[in-house]
């Protein structure tokens, strides 16, 4: 595990000891994309533990100083993007947006809310990468507007080729405070899982489209 950074093992541990992410190889849940998976995120659980979002909030504002210096406004992307978001932005006292995931259709319609200026440079605040397709339609919405997005930052991602494909063809940098690798190794080493069900944990990441938990678990 010495490849792994402390910040990412110590947000793999959160996530873990309040529940935000649920492994269940035995027992897969069911994404709202009908996809299979031995693994559950739900990362707005941090929102109700101080010390915890108090934790990702910092690291995340020290993340944007040490990787992209100079930045002009946060945004977060609808819904668990925007109170992360506006933690990041007021730690750093900076202007704040979001991006909806479609645009009002009443008033004037707005996709983005709050203040963007053109020429703003950005950096997106997101919860939560999976194929990153909902991150990065809040990135072109943004870049449509004319800003200057430097790069996405989320909790943690998956790590799914699919992600990293799609995040590079949009040419749009991605950094994650923790990530699938750090969780698994953190969880084999704490016995969240046993041996056999991490093993069961990868086989999902590498096609997880197409994961059968039936085939798997034979």
């Amino acid at each position: 595990m010495n490849n792994k950074s402390e910040t990412e093992l110590k947000i793999a541990e959160f996530l873990l000891q309040i529940k935000a992410i649920k492994l269940q190889p035995s027992k897969p849940f069911t994404w709202a994309s009908g996809w299979k998976s031995p693994i559950y995120c739900d990362n707005r659980v941090t929102l109700s533990h101080p010390a915890i979002r108090t934790y990702i909030r910092q690291k995340f504002s020290e993340l944007i100083q040490d990787e992209f210096g100079s930045v002009s406004l946060i945004a977060g992307v609808a819904t668990a993007g925007i109170p992360q978001g506006v933690l990041v932005a007021q730690e750093l006292g900076l202007p704040f947006s979001y991006v909806r995931t479609t645009a009002k259709d009443h008033g004037r319609q707005n996709l983005i809310e709050g203040e963007v200026v053109g020429g703003q440079r950005v950096v997106v605040i997101e919860d939560l990468v999976s194929t990153g397709q909902s991150s990065l339609k809040a990135v072109e919405a943004l870049r449509e507007a004319g800003c200057d997005v430097v790069g996405l930052l989320s909790i943690f991602t998956y790590e799914l080729d699919a992600a990293k494909e799609n995040f590079k063809k949009a040419k749009c940098r991605h950094l994650s405070l923790s990530n699938y690798n750090a969780l698994i190794d953190f969880a084999i080493e704490h016995n969240y899982v046993s041996k056999d069900e991490a093993r069961t944990l990868q086989e999902w990441r590498k096609d997880p489209e197409h994961w059968n938990p039936a085939v798997t678990n034979e």
